[in-house]
């Protein structure tokens, strides 16, 4: 059988880093998305670059049995997976009653559901090796609530204490676990969650640096990495508790994201 890389999110963002920079250091790979046109332009563009084998597979991650048809196929493929990049993910964002109930939903199918499912599919095979390794990406949202961005910042919390959990489990078994907590970074997840305000510290940076440094950590066996100096500094210095004063820093930073129609009165504590 064939070892290869499978990154979800495939077709652009910090999915095609991943797959370049994976594929400059030699991994054949298993790209999954929803877009098989972007899926195979990238693919056979990386096989030409580098020599590499990569194959396609199409697959909605919100649906309920994703994990399953994704390993069935790599199964009558032949192929076994010793990297496993759960990128695939999005956010919503704005008041919790104006955003779609179903949005949510799938948000939480894609960003967590999926992503355990998954490693539950894959990580056995990798025991049974000796080897392996699973990066999950979360967000320097994972440290803390985020009001407007509720949902998604309590599915990359759980993304985040998930990897570190599993880190400890797996360490003296061969497997390396990393979790990658980017800031913003400028991908289409800006035109999936509507508004380029989500970058609420104001700044981004690109894919390339980001993937670099989580292949790095990786290299290092590290638990989890925040990219760029400020994102680091402010996911370390961030006082943990007590929590509800956390939320309510949080929620300062936050608002932005509002149109000034939806924007709430100031509590006269946290006036500016």
């Amino acid at each position: 059988m064939n070892s290869a890389a499978l990154i979800t999110g495939a077709s652009s963002g910090l999915g095609a880093e991943f797959a370049a920079q994976l594929a400059a250091r030699g991994h054949d790979l298993i790209l999954v998305a929803r877009s098989e046109d972007r899926l195979t332009v990238l693919a056979e563009r990386l096989i030409a670059e580098h020599g590499i084998r990569a194959h396609v597979l199409v697959q909605d991650l919100a649906e309920p049995d994703a994990a399953r048809q994704v390993a069935g196929r790599l199964a009558a493929r032949g192929l076994s997976v010793d990297l496993l990049v759960n990128n695939a993910g999005f956010g919503t964002c704005g008041r919790f009653e104006d955003i779609a109930a179903d949005r949510d939903h799938d948000q939480l199918m894609v960003n967590v559901v999926a992503l355990v499912d998954l490693t539950h599919a894959l990580l056995p095979g990798m025991l049974e090796r000796g080897t392996g390794a699973v990066v999950n990406v979360a967000s320097t949202a994972a440290f803390q609530p985020s009001p407007y961005f509720a949902v998604y910042s309590a599915a990359k919390g759980f993304v985040l204490n998930f990897g570190l959990a599993l880190r400890q489990e797996y360490r003296r078994r061969g497997i390396r676990v990393l979790t990658l907590c980017p800031g913003p970074v400028d991908t289409p997840f800006f035109d999936a969650i509507g508004t380029r305000k989500a970058a609420v510290n104001g700044s981004m940076t690109t894919p390339e640096p980001v993937v670099r440094a989580a292949l790095r950590a990786l290299d290092r066996d590290r638990g989890y990495v925040t990219p760029g100096f400020g994102n680091a500094l402010a996911a370390h210095l961030l006082p943990r508790r007590p929590r509800t004063m956390v939320a309510a820093i949080a929620e300062r930073v936050t608002r932005k994201v509002l149109t000034p129609s939806d924007a709430a009165p100031q509590p006269k504590e946290y006036a500016a």
